[in-house]
């Protein structure tokens, strides 16, 4: 009995330390930090810490005076989404999504490039009368819309001339995708070489996005990627402070600035000699970084024109596309290898990941998530049948004999050694394992955590609706309707399982669906859709299994009688 009470006292205990921590961040009071202003400083193009080829190391690019928000635009239409370029530097400044709606305001598009968030995508070349971010740019025309049969369709901004250089920065967007090539194309009319650098990035506040709860946030942050580092998340924190460690030099990999269901990345090709960086933006009206990756031009003889480009990925974090990202160019892919990583599944990805898997395998045949996530528990519960059977057919076992629990306690008061005893010869003549009922519970824990951060990170389930009132399966019951019935249904489970002897566990279980009812208050309607249905298939298992153990040992009695 004292193991069972040592392990409810750790599974109360990091129960609390949880539920402290998550109120913790929920409650504390949000920074009230100033709005941007138009006069915001541009901050400078990246340098390289070594030049990335021979011979000569590259120069600061030309900066011209003038803001982001003072910039004229061009608007770019695609049937995935609307994309808004800055003339200054041809940058992506505004990025909104057709299939998405904003989590605060359902009647308008998602947009993961804004202003609010200081959030864009930008690039540059670094040398001698080279155009960066700071730059500039003319188009060729106005806005452009891709239609018609037509599969792609091209933005071409070009930077005033200087020395005899002409450079022009090329965007091609791909119908039916996210990923978005922007090359740059560089004109050497002098009688000079140019060796330069390209640099390529991602601007961001350090806020969390828009709608986020604490109570289940995922990471939001930078992340960079090689074979030989693998995949590195990096804090925010830790690039102000300038203990940012991460692998900064490679011949391959990628840099992503990540938040929750979406994901932005520059894929450089494999092979390619780049190097990674990550920096606080001094210049910035809000606290904001920058990350980004380096890489070489190719040499530009003088009379010679080069050309070269870098995809940017910028989308939701849907894993067939990650994955086919991740193939290699041969495979129909661009070698990004690593990127289904971006998608947060907690620290049980390698049982995630096959879950999710398994979940939309489901959501193909019935065509509702909600649905595929009740199948997919009940998938769960019949797998782990036999532990939860072992578990229940325990605890049965010792509600029969409480009774004789209890009064033994009284018998023996404070004798706990005598007590001990007892306790011990009364489980061995009724053959009683005291930890079996938490046990095969504890085997099947990692799991359920897994299928936990599954449906959390899942952007499939953003803006799924279920039945009813359930329009979006990664928001919270608007009315806490499904909340409160996980909290009934715990309070059933309570009743269910043994009591324990002691007046002071007993009143912490039965705290317990509260504890975890006002966590789950917060939580989105799919995580708790999924514990509803995996509650009432337990109480259902677990009623059957007491009635049972019950009834036989009722009919012993008696024939004993």
């Amino acid at each position: 009995m004292d193991n069972r009470r040592l392990l409810l006292l750790i599974i109360f205990s990091f129960s609390m330390v949880m539920l402290w921590d998550a109120w913790q961040k929920y409650s504390q009071p949000k920074a009230i930090l100033p709005a941007p202003v138009a006069t915001t400083a541009v901050p400078p193009a990246p340098q390289p810490s070594a030049n990335l080829h021979e011979p000569r190391p590259a120069a600061p690019g030309t900066a011209v005076a003038t803001t982001v928000e003072t910039a004229e635009r061009v608007t770019v239409r695609t049937d995935l989404f609307v994309a808004e370029i800055s003339k200054q530097g041809g940058d992506i400044v505004r990025l909104e999504f057709n299939a998405y709606k904003d989590s605060g305001n359902k009647a308008k598009d998602f947009a993961l490039f804004e202003a609010k968030h200081q959030y864009v995508a930008q690039s540059g070349l670094i040398g001698e009368s080279l155009p960066n971010h700071r730059t500039v740019f003319s188009t060729d025309g106005g806005n452009k819309e891709l239609t018609g049969d037509a599969k792609t369709v091209e933005l071409r901004l070009e930077a005033p001339a200087n020395n005899g250089i002409k450079v022009a920065k090329i965007y091609t967007f791909t119908r039916g995708s996210y990923l978005i090539n922007i090359a740059h194309e560089i004109e050497n009319s002098s009688d000079k070489e140019v060796a330069a650098h390209a640099y390529y990035q991602l601007q961001r506040d350090t806020k969390a996005p828009d709608g986020e709860s604490s109570m289940v946030s995922t990471f939001t942050g930078p992340a960079v990627y090689t074979d030989q580092e693998k995949f590195q998340k990096v804090a925010f924190e830790d690039i102000e402070k300038g203990k940012a460690k991460f692998a900064n030099k490679s011949d391959n990999g990628w840099i992503a600035m990540v938040q929750h269901y979406f994901v932005a990345a520059w894929i450089p090709d494999p092979g390619l000699a780049r190097e990674f960086y990550m920096r606080k933006l001094e210049s910035s009206a809000n606290p904001a970084v920058s990350a980004g990756v380096i890489v070489p031009a190719p040499l530009a003889a003088p009379g010679s024109r080069v050309a070269f480009s870098v995809p940017l990925y910028a989308g939701p974090q849907i894993q067939v596309i990650l994955d086919q990202l991740a193939k290699p160019k041969s495979e129909g892919g661009i070698g990004a290898q690593g990127l289904p990583l971006v998608v947060d599944y907690g620290w049980l990805t390698i049982i995630a990941a096959p879950i999710f898997w398994c979940l939309e395998a489901i959501y193909k045949v019935v065509g509702n998530w909600g649905w595929a996530i009740v199948l997919l528990t009940v998938g769960i519960k019949l797998l782990f049948f036999p532990l939860s059977a072992a578990s229940y057919k325990s605890m049965a076992k010792m509600r029969t004999v409480t009774p004789r629990l209890v009064a033994m306690k009284e018998r023996y008061g404070d004798d706990r050694q005598k007590l001990n005893q007892e306790m011990m010869a009364l489980y061995k003549r009724e053959k009683i394992n005291p930890l079996g009922g938490c046990l095969p519970i504890a085997v099947q824990i990692p799991v359920f955590i897994a299928l936990y951060w599954a449906l959390l990170g899942a952007v499939e389930i953003r803006d799924a609706p279920w039945i009813l009132w359930i329009t979006d399966l990664s928001a919270a019951d608007p009315y806490y309707v499904m909340p409160v019935i996980m909290v009934v249904t715990m309070l059933i489970q309570t009743k269910l399982n043994p009591t324990p002897p002691d007046p002071i566990q007993a009143k912490v279980m039965m705290m317990m669906p509260f504890i975890f009812g006002a966590m789950f208050f917060f939580f989105p309607a799919g995580l708790v859709l999924y514990w509803i249905v995996n509650n009432i298939l337990s109480i259902a298992q677990q009623w059957q299994i007491t009635r049972m153990i019950e009834s036989g040992g009722k009919a012993a009695n008696d024939s004993t009688a």
